[in-house]
């Protein structure tokens, strides 16, 4: 019986701790490359890479652990979408809005994001690695040092 339990109990932790399975609604990912709009969707771990989803409402949806790799989101409205752990390598963002967004742990390697709304974003350890940023409220990081002349 002790056995039994801790086989249990490791497959459980296992589970707790690994990257979830795709968890989307496949009738949410056909409506969103459909129309354009899926507001409010579940899109958790969808295979999404490339696609052209320009003006897509995906507001309050849910694209977390999503493939949104090389995907043109231009002007699209993702208000209030969960993208936490997205890969969004090599997104073009222009004129996108990303505010009150969850985008913890996104990669945004070697995207493009022009004149992208993002107030109230959470934006927790992101991966900017050679990413285009103009006129959007993320910047690359750093500590700042005041240069005090003669103190070298």
């Amino acid at each position: 019986m002790k056995r039994l339990f801790l086989v249990l109990a490791a497959i459980t932790a296992t589970l707790a701790i690994a990257r979830p399975a795709n968890g989307e609604n496949p009738d949410h990912v056909r409506q969103l490359l459909e129309t354009g709009a899926c507001q409010g969707c579940n899109l958790v771990g969808a295979e999404l890479a490339g696609a052209h989803l320009i003006g897509a409402d995906l507001r309050d949806a849910n694209l977390s652990y999503a493939n949104l790799a090389h995907v043109n989101l231009e002007g699209a409205d993702l208000t209030g979408a969960n993208l936490a752990g997205a890969d969004m390598t090599e997104a073009f963002l222009t004129n996108a809005v990303l505010n009150d967004a969850r985008l913890d742990r996104v990669d945004f390697t070697a995207a493009k994001m022009y004149d992208t709304l993002v107030m109230g974003a959470s934006m927790e350890d992101l991966t900017l690695t050679d990413a285009e940023i103009f006129n959007t409220g993320i910047s690359v990081g750093g500590s700042y040092e005041e240069f005090v002349p003669g103190e070298e």
